[in-house]
């Protein structure tokens, strides 16, 4: 994950790097900035925000490195910086970097050479004409497989939260089943009715193409987005929540260079303080930058889609910094009120003591009469749906893409009506056979080969700009003709 923020930043101050286009000198971005990152955002991360931008100031509020070590003490004042140094790391650079590489790849060998917009095009510098067989289809199956495994992780999040959402708002007991140890779980039927809603709506979303369908909800869940937004702004802790944010990006920055480069390691002892951290580490930071290895295949792809006709420094600064800062801002600002909702004692331990896809309904219980706590769920539900529907259309177009060697003509049309039941059918599988456990493991899995697909994409487009400066220097063509 170092390498590749590092290489973002890189081709971000490289000057020749920097003003060369992702397409041909004539090209022009084709949609606006706000539907650019509009699209990026609500593909990237969008559902992770309902999910986490409470439950996970609230756990590291709770819990981590500096409280193993005894420096701060949980759930108190003194550990809220940390709190957020810990949910920045696994949202900010890091992970917005390794999207960026993906689709800059991409992006760079399909506007500028020619190649297909699949996995293996971006590979072409090191293995040539080699990717035209067997070397070629095993990146884009090792990239199929590390996409459907991250967006069954994502997916799964998304439902698990989808099914409180409803049960809040009043659908139902059928919703959930209790064991004998009072164990409360996700219904099979819950989870059959929510992916053929979800799957079912992003499947008819993915046939209508990016420019319709996808970019319609895109700019919807964003316009949303702002709204759930702007009600923290207004009746949250927002004093709390922007101190959070400004503290916490400066506390982020200065530390992210240990961060990147810190192993932990266990000294084998059970319980110790080393153990504990190479346990936290495992849990917390392998687990996401994992997650965001599986999920850039699908990422890196609709970004290069997206972003034809932009410089690779628009297109770095875009992709790595704005999402960034959104999630950041998310974070603080509902995160915070969770927070300040505890510490001020209003919540009384509702909030830390809710589940993870329950901590934001728990939330706006406590901040508001009952009769708006049902309207704001209500509103959640369908930013929450158009998210899960923008994520699922846009991986299941992405998937069809690099099965079909880039080609998006009418006879992709049947393939991503397969990709779609396929891929409701592997989420719901890994969810009624081991819960978000099993998706986790299996996610994890996935993205292991891809990491090295990943490093080798990003020395190749390295050396392709820096051989495309020199032939620039010298008056040489570095784009296909039209």
């Amino acid at each position: 994950m170092a390498f590749f923020v590092l290489t973002c930043v890189v081709l971000a101050a490289w000057p020749e790097a920097g003003r060369l286009k992702l397409g041909l000198e004539g090209d022009k971005p084709e949609l606006s900035n706000f539907s650019w990152f509009s699209m990026m955002f609500g593909a990237g991360i969008g559902i992770g925000m309902l999910t986490f931008a409470t439950a996970e100031p609230i756990y590291h509020f709770k819990s981590n490195p500096s409280t193993i070590m005894g420096l701060t003490e949980g759930e108190t004042l003194g550990n809220v910086r940390d709190a957020y140094i810990w949910s920045f790391t696994h949202w900010g650079v890091a992970a917005w970097a390794s999207y960026a590489i993906v689709g800059l790849s991409l992006g760079y060998f399909s506007y500028r050479r020619g190649l297909p917009l699949t996995i293996r095009s971006g590979l072409t510098p090191i293995f040539g004409k080699s990717l035209s067989g067997f070397t070629g289809h095993l990146v884009d199956v090792v990239a199929v497989v590390a996409t459907i495994l991250g967006m069954a992780q994502t997916l799964g999040f998304g439902v698990d939260q989808f099914v409180s959402d409803l049960y809040r708002i009043g659908f139902g007991e059928w919703l959930y089943t209790v064991d004998a140890e009072g164990t409360r779980t996700v219904s099979k039927a819950a989870i059959v009715v929510s992916l053929v809603v979800i799957m079912g709506a992003s499947t008819m979303s993915a046939l209508s193409g990016v420019g319709k369908g996808i970019k319609w909800l895109s700019n919807l869940n964003m316009g949303l987005s702002f709204f759930l937004l702007a009600f923290f702004l207004i009746f949250g802790s927002t004093f709390f929540g922007l101190q959070a944010l400004f503290v916490g990006i400066w506390d982020y920055i200065t530390n992210l260079p240990w961060i990147l480069f810190n192993v932990w390691t266990s000294d084998g002892v059970e319980g110790s303080v080393a153990s504990q951290l190479a346990s936290w580490q495992g849990g917390w930071n392998i687990f996401y930058w994992a997650w965001w290895i599986a999920f850039a295949p699908f990422v890196g792809l609709f970004l290069a889609r997206v972003s034809k006709g932009r410089t690779v420094r628009e297109y770095v600064i875009g992709a790595m910094l704005v999402p960034g800062l959104m999630c950041f801002i998310w974070f603080s600002i509902v995160g915070g009120t969770a927070i300040d909702l505890e510490l001020n004692g209003n919540a009384n331990r509702a909030i830390l003591d809710a589940g993870q896809a329950d901590q934001l309904f728990a939330m706006l219980n406590v901040m508001l009469s009952e009769g708006l706590a049902w309207v704001m769920s209500v509103v959640v539900m369908v930013l929450l749906l158009t998210y899960l529907v923008t994520t699922a259309d846009s991986g299941v177009l992405i998937i069809n893409t690099i099965n079909a060697a880039g080609d998006e003509g009418p006879k992709a049309r049947p393939h991503i009506i397969f990709w779609g039941v396929a891929m409701a059918l592997v989420v719901g599988g890994l969810i009624i056979a081991g819960g978000l456990s099993a998706i986790q493991t299996a996610m994890v899995i996935g993205a292991l080969p891809f990491s090295v697909v990943m490093v080798l994409m990003a020395i190749s487009v390295l050396k392709a700009i820096y051989r495309d400066s020199q032939r620039e220097a010298q008056g040489i063509e570095t784009t296909v003709s039209e």
